[in-house]
């Protein structure tokens, strides 16, 4: 499995600029056929490296409630639960978990219903502390640089390399840091379906 190339990081910028750009467009740009950029995209895919393609909507041409920053200090047991509930919420863009347990999420609020809001939709009994911030501005400019894949193999944790092996297994692509941790995950993997 090869690491991300130049033209790879090309292409990534190009779709970040505009994730509907045509492939004949790109193609244009990194010097390659339209089929040679959508199987590059297909492997980015495949490693997951690009998730789905979406909008990026500008709220304040919206009229949908206020943007806000929420910052809510919960339980230590509680972070993953209250995060996930945030990210599910209607009007919620972006999710965070900090290294010291704080969730914060930028969002479009009901006018002045922050608290009734999210007590629809969270156990504020797991929440310590909550500061909500009125957001006066916001842009989200997702940066490259010279990034490698950085993916974990399945099998043992490791680092995936480019000395890594992507395979299908059961109809899913995964990746492996090496072929022995692919052989042991295919075993295993078959095990488990005769048992199933």
């Amino acid at each position: 499995m090869r690491d991300l190339d130049d033209t790879d990081r090309k292409i990534l910028r190009l779709l970040l600029e505009d994730a509907r750009r045509p492939y004949a467009d790109i193609a244009e740009r990194v010097d390659l056929s339209p089929p040679a950029v959508s199987d590059r995209v297909d492997r980015l895919h495949d490693l997951g490296v690009i998730e789905r393609f979406t909008v990026d909507i500008d709220r304040s041409a919206l009229r949908d409630g206020v943007q806000v920053l929420v910052t809510l200090r919960t339980a230590p047991d509680a972070v993953t639960e209250i995060r996930a509930a945030l990210a599910a919420l209607d009007g919620v863009e972006h999710v965070f978990e900090t290294a010291d347990g704080r969730v914060l999420a930028s969002m479009a609020a009901p006018d002045g219903e922050v608290r009734n809001y999210l007590a629809g939709a969270l156990d504020l009994d797991a929440v310590e502390g909550l500061t909500v911030d009125l957001l006066a501005d916001a842009e989200w400019t997702p940066a490259l640089g010279d990034a490698t894949i950085g993916i974990d193999c399945v099998q043992c944790g490791n680092t995936v390399t480019g000395e890594g092996v992507l395979a299908e297994v059961g109809g899913t692509q995964r990746a492996f840091c090496c072929e022995s941790c692919e052989a042991a995950f295919r075993e295993r993997y078959e095990e488990l379906e005769q048992g199933a």
